[in-house]
């Protein structure tokens, strides 16, 4: 794994999951906070991948240019952000007009009928 991520799990799960993971995770609601397109997720989380690299290389000595660790830091935080937005969208919808919509799960609302 240390060829694909360019460093071991400890500092994957340390990182990435638990430092950048709450970076993106406010990313995503922030972005839903202020009613912004889902699609702006990737660029923000495609700079806090940068980011993530960057930690892990100059705290933890691993791989800077390391293409499949950036990809795989990235799509991680973005995952990350894209369920943090939903769940905060679905919230807002259901709280802010709760005469026109009703939670159906986490992610989710529809019409009260």
């Amino acid at each position: 794994m240390v060829s694909i991520l360019g460093t071991d799990w400890s500092v994957f799960i340390g990182i990435t999951v638990v430092l950048m993971g709450f970076a993106s995770a406010i990313t995503g609601q922030a972005l839903a906070n202020t009613w912004r397109p889902m699609w702006q997720v990737v660029p923000y989380c495609l700079l806090l991948g940068g980011a993530d690299r960057f930690l892990t290389w100059g705290l933890f000595q691993g791989e800077l240019l390391l293409l499949s660790g950036y990809v795989i830091d990235s799509l991680v935080l973005m995952g990350i952000a894209a369920l943090t937005y939903r769940v905060t969208l679905a919230r807002k919808m259901v709280t802010q007009y709760p005469w026109i919509y009703r939670r159906t799960s986490l992610f989710t609302w529809r019409e009260k009928s």
